[in-house]
């Protein structure tokens, strides 16, 4: 069995974000994300239906940066398309983040003020709509206190404070499921929806996430260690990253 590197926990990590969705659309952003969307499909959840990451919907799992033969297409999906599966929330996106706090408030928008910012980034994009519908997990390959802040700059992805806030028919599909990073997977599974240290990657220590964080984690007693991934999966994780894509975003 070849050793399982830090990339290869990532993206067991990630697929394991999109166990039990069943026949969902999944909407991957990123290496590390399309390639757990993909492990996960190809092992414990064969009915997701997945992209080639532009506007077809694909019937294998592909390795990154192959397109599909006209036998593997199952469908199109256009951008407009998108939006009727999302408004209906038979959806789970894995998003980035630049900044997220306690609560799962999430910035891809800028940093600093609004009205003049420091850094121009994407914009807020698709992110509420995508949050306030339907699953929604996030990647960030650098997990660090300029990411996980006390208090976010825009907030884009909405978060489990600012949901409560609005009528209940405004947040039905609402769910932070996961963050995962390069040190951690993180949750919400706590009474007031707090940001949980869920477990930390092998060769990772508890201090080390904390100290990472710009803000409290919660942290129920002993922490457990993230799975490896099985000599099975790992086997998975070449045929679909045959050139190491992952291990570039992911160093351990």
């Amino acid at each position: 069995m070849t050793e399982a590197t830090r990339a290869d926990v990532c993206a067991v990590a990630v697929a394991e974000c999109f166990r039990g969705d069943g026949e969902i659309m999944v909407s991957p952003m990123g290496v590390t994300p399309t390639l757990g969307a993909r492990l996960a499909k190809a092992t414990f959840e064969p009915d997701l239906v997945l992209t080639d990451g532009m506007n077809l919907i694909v019937s294998a799992v592909l390795p990154l940066g192959e397109a599909p033969s006209d036998a593997e297409v199952e469908g199109w999906m256009p951008f407009p398309r998108v939006f009727d599966t999302l408004w209906w929330g038979k959806r789970h996106v894995m998003m980035g983040a630049s900044q997220i706090d306690r609560f799962g408030n999430q910035n891809i928008a800028c940093i600093g003020d609004f009205h003049r910012p420091k850094a121009q980034l994407l914009g807020v994009r698709g992110a509420p709509g995508n949050t306030i519908n339907h699953a929604t997990s996030y990647w960030v390959p650098r997990h660090s206190a300029r990411v996980f802040v006390e208090r976010v700059d825009v907030v884009c992805g909405v978060g489990y404070d600012r949901a409560a806030a609005l009528p209940a028919p405004s947040r039905v599909g609402h769910e932070i499921r996961r963050v995962v990073t390069d040190l951690a997977v993180l949750d919400f599974e706590t009474p007031d929806h707090r940001m949980r240290v869920r477990s930390v990657h092998p060769g990772v220590t508890l201090d080390e996430v904390r100290e990472a964080t710009g803000f409290e984690l919660v942290a129920d007693g002993e922490v457990p260690t993230t799975r490896l991934p099985t000599a099975a999966e790992i086997e998975v994780l070449r045929r679909l990253d045959p050139k190491g894509h992952a291990t570039k975003e992911v160093q351990s």
